[in-house]
């Protein structure tokens, strides 16, 4: 959502080495996620491309992809993989894999390296199943900015993002006084402002943890003269996005109970003037091929989102129209644009997935 700096995959034969094609991959225990819903077996690559599928609602997402588009698995064998970035400069991807407190890296040859560890978690006997980072972005400065669980903060990384380093600044770790719960998911707006969710997921105890500290469950923006903006309070607040002209804000709710995106009309940075639900999945909880919930979002430049949801990545139009839905028969945890938004980077489960658009 190890410590082998390629590819990490688990295999109980030598053949995988050698093929995909022929891969056998070890059954593992897999960690709780980020929705609450523990992860699946890991599978080869085969049976992922098997329950594939574009499903189109709207012409106008023959815009956005093709029906007959591809998925491609680049690669595999984390625990859970989350907070997905592509870098432009450099061309390649980092993400988070949670449970193992890493922050991977993935060049254009689908080659995977280690880039930080510890990446959420500073200290030592975590008990939690969730001590990594989720999110990561880049600031309007060109820094890495990472959502650490286990030290409970929003921090910078002091390093080029080309030349990383464990070494961390906070941003922001307390709202009045208290400690955040465990930072998820952010977005810069045009301004340099930073919206910013967080859930009780990296709390070893969630919502029972003896420390937490905050009643509730929040949605933040840390204003650039350094105030902390509490926009709502939510049941499970997750991943978070800005429609284009910055007016809109989306949050995702991974809450079985109320599993929803969320929309906040924004008169000013942090200021709401108007809440109301985006599109309301709750009825799908638990049906056969819906595995997963509301997690981690983008917004494109035409102010299409792509949100990951049960059975995959949800595609919407800004007033909530389902486009099409991006089948990739694995919880998705989330998703990044490419390089002129032609490629969807997918987070699901132990899977690093890609899918063309156009």
């Amino acid at each position: 959502m190890r410590n082998n700096p390629i590819i990490q995959f688990k295999v109980t034969c030598m053949a995988l080495l050698l093929t995909l094609a022929l891969a056998c991959k070890q059954q593992k225990k897999a960690p709780e996620d980020a929705t609450g819903i523990t992860a699946s077996e890991t599978r080869a690559p085969s049976d992922i491309t098997s329950k594939f599928a574009i499903e189109i609602f709207d012409d106008r997402a023959i815009e956005i992809i093709n029906s007959d588009a591809k998925i491609e698995v680049l690669a595999s064998g984390f625990e859970w993989t989350e907070g997905p970035l592509y870098v432009e400069d450099g061309n390649y991807l980092l993400f988070s894999d949670i449970p193992n407190n890493k922050v991977y890296k993935l060049n254009a040859q689908n080659d995977t390296i280690t880039y930080l560890h510890p990446s959420g978690f500073s200290g030592e006997d975590f008990t939690g199943a969730e001590p990594g980072s989720n999110g990561l972005l880049l600031s309007p400065q060109g820094d890495l900015v990472i959502m650490q669980h286990g030290n409970r903060q929003v921090a910078k990384m002091n390093a080029p993002i080309a030349s990383p380093k464990v070494d961390y600044t906070t941003i922001v770790n307390r709202y009045q006084g208290k400690r955040f719960n465990s930072p998820n998911d952010g977005v810069y707006d045009t301004e340099g402002n930073l919206y910013f969710t967080d859930p009780p997921y990296g709390l070893p105890g969630q919502m029972e943890d003896p420390e937490k500290e905050l009643e509730f469950q929040g949605v933040y923006c840390l204003l650039t003269s350094g105030e902390l903006v509490l926009v709502d309070k939510l049941s499970r607040p997750n991943g978070v996005g800005l429609s284009p002209d910055n007016n809109t804000l989306y949050v995702a709710v991974s809450d079985p109970e109320g599993a929803v995106w969320q929309t906040y009309n924004l008169k000013a940075p942090g200021i709401v003037d108007k809440k109301e639900l985006l599109f309301d999945v709750t009825h799908l909880v638990g049906k056969e091929n819906e595995d997963g919930l509301p997690d981690g979002l983008k917004v494109n430049k035409d102010g299409i989102l792509f949100a990951t949801g049960p059975g995959g990545v949800w595609v919407f139009n800004p007033e909530g129209k389902v486009l099409a839905r991006i089948r990739t028969g694995q919880k998705t945890a989330n998703c990044a644009f490419g390089k002129d938004e032609k490629k969807l980077f997918m987070t699901a489960d132990d899977y690093i997935l890609a899918v063309d658009l156009k």
